[in-house]
């Protein structure tokens, strides 16, 4: 159902019953992307919501995308929280468990793209390359499309249904917009990992972009009690193409 959460005009769904799992998807996805995930784990009183923007939630509006994203788990997570986030919501996850750590029983980090915690970026950062460019130039299909190639696992923009591209194209501003959080660090997350005291899965694929061993490695420097895993054949998606494998992982730590 929709309903105001953090402040935002969110789709919000709750099932089952148990403990707290609350799961925080990708940017340009939707919550169903990670119920195929909840599906394999063990049970639990799962919630799950569309990022703004995204889904069937409202436009988004604000000014720190972030920011209202971590609203939105602070309103949801009613009850200690196992946290699963991909990919920019694995970067609020983070977020929450630094600023909350009392409130999170464990912490399950999905291919984080917080860029700030890597130690090398120039392969990540000339690879960026063609999304700036078409962003600076205001070309928001070629910004999408080039998004899209580097973190999608799907068809090229070009071949996807018009309602598809249209709806992508709408939400590429949102991607910038958590740049200053993911990039920059600007609310000091990597000086505060330490807070992080509950167990943390960091869970990568090995066909994904090299940049992200480099961020796994900066997180893991810093978070006390993080156990890694790599999965192989995965790309970024990983939680999507390889669930069963992701479950398997958590359900061994």
């Amino acid at each position: 159902m929709r309903k105001t959460v953090g402040g935002q005009d969110v789709w919000v769904v709750e099932q089952g019953a148990g403990d707290l799992r609350v799961f925080v998807h990708c940017s340009l996805g939707r919550h169903q992307t990670l119920m195929p995930l909840a599906g394999v784990l063990p049970p639990a009183r799962d919630v799950f919501f569309d990022l703004p923007g995204h889904g069937r939630s409202a436009d988004w509006t604000g000014e720190a995308y972030q920011t209202d994203v971590l609203r939105i788990i602070e309103d949801l997570a009613d009850a200690p929280v196992h946290l699963v986030g991909h990919s920019f919501g694995a970067t609020a996850a983070l977020r929450f468990a630094v600023e909350h750590p009392d409130r999170v029983m464990r912490l399950t980090l999905i291919e984080p793209v917080m860029f700030a915690a890597a130690q090398d970026r120039d392969g990540y950062d000339a690879a960026m390359t063609p999304f700036i460019e078409a962003w600076k130039n205001k070309d928001l299909p070629a910004a999408t499309d080039a998004f899209l190639r580097m973190w999608g696992a799907g068809p090229p923009l070009s071949d996807m249904p018009p309602a598809m591209r249209e709806k992508l194209v709408s939400q590429i501003h949102m991607i910038p917009a958590a740049a200053p959080a993911i990039d920059l660090d600007v609310h000091g997350i990597m000086a505060r990992l330490p807070n992080v005291q509950c167990p943390v899965d960091l869970i990568e694929g090995d066909q994904s972009q090299p940049v992200m061993s480099s961020i796994l490695n900066g997180l893991a420097a810093g978070i006390p009690h993080a156990e890694r895993t790599c999965i192989k054949g995965a790309g970024h998606m990983v939680p999507i193409t390889h669930a069963a494998d992701v479950a398997s992982a958590l359900q061994r730590c």
